[in-house]
């Protein structure tokens, strides 16, 4: 597995295996329009086949999680209900 988990290891959060560099960044990095080049530059702990794992890991993850649907009555009585203090 390229992404691990580990609570001793950045509190948790998904990170790159072997490194303290989170996966989150990677997709921030691809998001603001920079390429997969430019984030291996900035973080040279983590190698070009280790990043592809990741995201393929990611890619097969989110294809597994059916996406949420609410009902638009769902919807409306959700906002219908006041908040509490």
């Amino acid at each position: 597995m390229a992404i691990t988990r580990d609570p001793e290891t950045m509190h948790g959060t998904p990170v790159f295996r072997g490194t303290r560099v989170p996966v989150q960044t990677l997709f921030d990095y691809l998001e603001g329009g920079d390429t997969l080049e430019d984030f291996l530059e900035g973080f040279p702990t983590v190698s070009r086949a280790l990043a592809i794992e990741a995201l393929e890991e990611a890619k097969q993850l989110n294809h597994r999680t059916p996406p949420i649907k609410l009902r638009p009555r769902t919807i409306r009585q959700m906002a219908a209900k006041p908040l509490r203090p």
